[in-house]
């Protein structure tokens, strides 16, 4: 995903829920295949920080497109 490429970001559930928090964040990306109880509190925090989820069917292809060699939850595009 070349939105994912030269920006800056945070991979990880713990970074990208702070950043989402504080307001820092311009767009959230997150794995379908993430663990509902990890996935859904997230996904309604960035919903009420109205912050655009995109999603990603498997973790792998998330933590390819960011350009790491494991699997992620979730990415946050920083503003």
């Amino acid at each position: 995903m070349d939105d994912l490429k030269g920006r800056r970001t945070y991979v990880g559930l713990k970074q990208s829920t702070e950043a989402v928090a504080a307001g820092e964040v311009e767009k959230a990306y997150v794995a379908q295949d993430a663990d509902p109880r990890v996935r859904e509190p997230f996904v309604a925090l960035c919903k009420e920080k109205n912050v655009p989820v995109i999603y990603f069917d498997t973790k792998q292809q998330l933590g390819r497109a960011c350009g790491i060699d494991v699997g992620a939850t979730c990415v946050v595009v920083l503003i």
